[in-house]
């Protein structure tokens, strides 16, 4: 998938206006139940999968792989779902959606983890200075 670095860091942001969003609503409504989602929000959400879509850009021989598709596959759904799965935890004391999340986060973490140890032993892995537009 040549655009997955594109792809993480869209959804990135897309998360961090989520994550956002319930900042201000908290802050406005002195209301900070939410807390524990609007930190996942933008914890898992902006800050995870932008820095994923960083190294896929810096290394893009990791995009390149069959894993990397794998990994968004696991990453994006989960990290968009976490949240949700914690609001129904705390709300309405169904964890069901959260812990399935938090699995294939875990999952997507892994991958990840295989690409930057294939990257490392497989040599080569100089990274692409990207010049500045």
């Amino acid at each position: 998938m040549q655009r997955i670095d594109i792809m993480f860091i869209l959804l990135g942001a897309l998360m961090l206006v989520c994550g956002v969003s319930m900042g201000i609503y908290m802050g406005i409504a002195h209301d900070f139940s939410l807390a524990p989602i609007h930190a996942h929000a933008n914890l898992v959400g902006w800050v995870s999968l932008t820095l994923f879509g960083i190294v896929y850009r810096i290394f893009p021989e990791l995009k390149e792989r069959r894993m990397a598709a794998t990994h968004l596959g696991f990453a994006a759904p989960a990290a968009i779902v976490f949240p949700f799965g914690i609001y129904l935890a705390i709300f309405a004391e169904w964890p069901f959606l959260s812990i399935v999340a938090a699995l294939a986060w875990m999952v997507g973490c892994l991958i990840f983890l295989a690409q930057l140890i294939g990257l490392a032993f497989a040599g080569g892995a100089d990274p692409v200075a990207v010049p500045a537009e």
